[in-house]
């Protein structure tokens, strides 16, 4: 065991897998899994889904053409505006939903950030499912029973609300429901009942410790935090937030990701913190593509693709070939903790990346630099879009960058100038920065917002 992994996490009690078959299963054992397992979802879609029923017709695809997951580029993708056209088509659920609703036990929501939001529904069997694999994926992360977590993630709709509360439940941990929103009661309760474990975004984590000094005169040493699980965002994979975290809280950090139309969490960190292992063996079966061509890319060592979704056993609402938009880079090697699912860390989203001058710009990325700069930085940033112009189209870039209160103002334009050489070294683009006081730029409960259109 590596000293940073005793320093931050300590001896974790218990097994080291909640689901130790699936999550150490060998390669050749899972594709016969997943091919049992596929069969079975292409002939239930067939027969109890309007919208995959015609979608696979049209395609030329029976119940015989998948015989194994090799056949699985055969079938078309599947895309969210596809599942918008369907609610619109039958509202609300859609034509793609493959249950009645007398067995439909819950519904969750998108954010819709990127358009109209679409459902996620869960029958009883669904629901048992993202438990076993939300259970994975948090045992991973080091959760164990007897943890006290306080949760700042969203609850309501978010499928990262109550599934993760499930979950922890499942586990055998104390879940504290406080959601967003309520930063003083969470770091208030958090104290009283001395919760160990802080699940949020990392933009709220960061946020949490600034309110914590300025607005409670709280210490964080305070606290007995000692885990913190973060998601919904890219911003534990930037080694400058994570540190920045880690330091502020004196605990260990992981992240996980998801996908609302798929799974809650799908990926799951590890306290090696090795990158982000894939946890839904037989629940989810991920491929890498080539986000331009659709071509499909195998996932081996530094493998870098878009992830795509298919979901095998699910009832209400299964998805085929689902395009995230999720950009990811691979690990395939070994990791010390035993379990054999490939690792990723995600770069960011379709939605996200911007084109300067024809060169791809990933928000995250430039937070990554800028965060390098930390302590003279805060790290907090603002990309500058104009509102009228395509994000693919850009010809300038601003970014705003607040300083820390300890730079003397006299050296800002030296700290200006390193920020730009080294967004430029980095990202092959020239980025002009504004620096702006600490405390200038917004904070985020949920989701960091880099990118601001003016």
């Amino acid at each position: 065991m590596s000293n940073i992994y005793q320093e931050l996490f300590g001896d974790l009690p218990g097994p080291e897998y909640w689901n130790k078959k699936m999550e150490t299963i060998k390669d050749a054992e899972l594709k016969k899994l997943n091919n049992k397992l596929l069969k079975a979802q292409i002939r239930y879609l067939l027969k109890n889904s309007l919208f995959y029923h015609k979608k696979l017709k049209e395609a030329g695809i029976s119940a015989n053409s998948i015989k194994t997951i090799d056949d699985l580029e055969k079938i078309p993708f599947t895309t969210k505006n596809e599942l918008r056209e369907s609610m619109d088509e039958s509202p609300p659920l859609g034509l793609h939903v493959a249950v009645p609703m007398d067995k439909i036990i819950r519904i969750h929501s998108s954010s819709g950030t990127t358009g109209k939001p679409t459902f996620q529904c869960l029958t009883n069997h669904d629901k048992e499912m993202w438990i076993e694999l939300v259970s994975r994926a948090l045992w991973t992360h080091g959760v164990r029973p007897g943890d006290i977590v306080a949760f700042g993630f969203s609850l309501p709709l978010f499928v990262g609300g109550l599934p993760l509360k499930d979950a922890f439940e499942n586990i055998g941990a104390t879940f504290l429901p406080i959601g967003t929103g309520m930063s003083e009661r969470l770091l208030t309760l958090a104290k009283t009942l001395n919760a160990n474990v802080l699940a949020a975004t990392p933009s709220y984590v960061l946020y949490l410790s600034e309110f914590a000094k300025e607005k409670m005169s709280m210490d964080l040493s305070e606290l007995r935090i000692q885990k913190i699980v973060g998601g919904a965002e890219p911003g534990l994979s930037i080694p400058a937030i994570r540190n920045k975290i880690q330091s502020e809280w004196s605990a260990g950090a992981v992240e996980g990701m998801g996908n609302a139309d798929a799974a809650p969490i799908i990926f799951s960190e590890c306290p090696w913190q090795n990158g982000m292992h894939f946890v839904g063996q037989g629940i989810i079966l991920p491929e890498l593509i080539d986000p331009e061509s659709g071509e499909s890319i195998e996932f081996i060592e530094g493998a870098k693709g878009e992830l795509v979704y298919t979901t095998l056993n699910r009832e209400a609402t299964p998805v085929l070939r689902f395009r995230t938009g999720d950009h990811v880079t691979v690990w395939t090697e070994e990791c010390e903790c035993g379990r054999t699912g490939f690792r990723i860390r995600c770069m960011g989203r379709t939605d996200d990346m911007l084109k300067v001058k024809g060169v791809k710009l990933w928000p995250s990325a430039v937070r990554d630099v800028v965060a390098s700069f930390i302590p003279k930085t805060t790290g907090n940033i603002q990309i500058i879009v104009p509102r009228n112009m395509p994000s693919f189209a850009l010809q300038n870039l601003t970014v705003e960058v607040e300083y820390a209160d300890e730079v003397d103002k006299k050296d800002l334009l030296k700290l200006k100038t390193e920020i730009e050489k080294a967004l430029e070294m980095n990202l092959f683009v020239n980025i002009e920065v504004k620096l702006v006081p600490s405390g200038t730029l917004p904070r985020f409960e949920t989701k960091a917002k880099l990118i601001r259109k003016e």
